[in-house]
């Protein structure tokens, strides 16, 4: 892994959604797939495709669609029919744990693939597969892929359903929002890592329906600057994570949209933790970190974790 080249893969990012938005405008690539609301769906992915496959998984699942997430390495899977679907996401296609379970499971079910490399053995061992578009990642770490993922989920579920959405737009939205934390980058990621990094690890927590992109954040403190970082859901978070709030100087980016925020304030107010409010202005918080668009949660869906990249990318470069 390379942390300069990380930081250019995060530039083109925008770039790289801009051209998924117009592959989806001309043609959505699960609709020659022919899935219904009668097949039941099981992903299956590691690290950061289960993350995102979590929250798909409860979207589908809250539409009225069997769905179901798990990790590729889990030996209780469920019990699958000749209705199920399995959608194995993996971005390298690469993934041995993935790639192990899907071996065994493709010669009963039928298996569709997401992953960036059409022609590593995911793909290879698939019914068929969904190409990501996202592009090399020179720096070895997932982040386009990972937003490409979110984005391709979302239009199996418009499949899915046979309807249309606002699904092109949001991603273009999103992309317009990266390119302003981009170019403010300098006024506004130096206040906020020194808010998030100078006391005993980096909080990141979000609504269940974006909990992804905690887990997301979280992953990216770990994996490139290598610094302690747990992703959380906003209301759980009053039940697992306020006792660290007694005990250490607790630095969270709170992504803002849960309606169990006042609780999680309350403790942290009077614990005076510090709490970065992230797309949206939330009451008692340290500082709001705002970007364009960020009253659409499609588009908070889509860029809040690109923050965490960015914020991630200078930890490591300047250590």
């Amino acid at each position: 892994m390379d942390a300069n080249l990380f930081l250019q893969d995060l530039r083109l990012k925008p770039a790289s959604l801009d051209a998924l938005a117009s592959q989806l405008a001309q043609e959505n690539p699960w609709t020659q797939e022919k899935l219904t609301q009668e097949n039941d769906f099981l992903f299956i992915g590691m690290g950061s495709s289960h993350y995102a496959s979590g929250v798909a998984a409860a979207r589908l699942r809250s539409l009225g669609v069997r769905a179901t997430a798990e990790l590729a390495s889990n030996s209780l899977l469920p019990k699958l029919t000749s209705k199920s679907v399995i959608i194995a996401v993996s971005a390298s296609g690469k993934s041995e744990e993935t790639n192990s379970v899907i071996k065994d499971l493709a010669t009963q079910h039928r298996v569709i693939s997401i992953t960036n490399d059409l022609d590593a053995p995911l793909a290879q061992m698939s019914a068929s597969a969904v190409a990501m578009h996202a592009g090399v990642e020179a720096g070895g770490v997932v982040c386009r892929t990972y937003t490409h993922t979110l984005a391709l989920e979302r239009s199996l579920e418009d499949a899915i359903l046979g309807k249309p959405s606002s699904l092109t737009d949001d991603l273009t939205a999103s992309s317009r929002a990266m390119v302003h934390l981009l170019e403010t980058s300098d006024a506004w990621l130096p206040r906020f890592r020194q808010m998030m990094t100078t006391g005993d690890g980096s909080y990141f927590v979000a609504p269940a329906e974006r909990l992804t992109n905690a887990q997301q954040s979280a992953l990216m403190m770990r994996e490139g600057p290598r610094l302690t970082a747990v992703g959380c859901e906003t209301g759980d978070w009053s039940h697992v994570d306020v006792y660290l709030t007694k005990t250490t100087d607790y630095r969270m980016a709170l992504f803002a949209g849960s309606k169990w925020e006042s609780n999680l304030m309350n403790w942290c107010n009077q614990r005076n933790s510090t709490v970065v409010a992230v797309g949206g202005d939330i009451e008692g918080a340290t500082y709001s970190l705002r970007y364009p668009g960020d009253d659409n949660k499609e588009v908070r869906f889509f860029t809040e974790s690109f923050i965490s990249e960015l914020l991630a990318a200078d930890c490591w470069i300047n250590p």
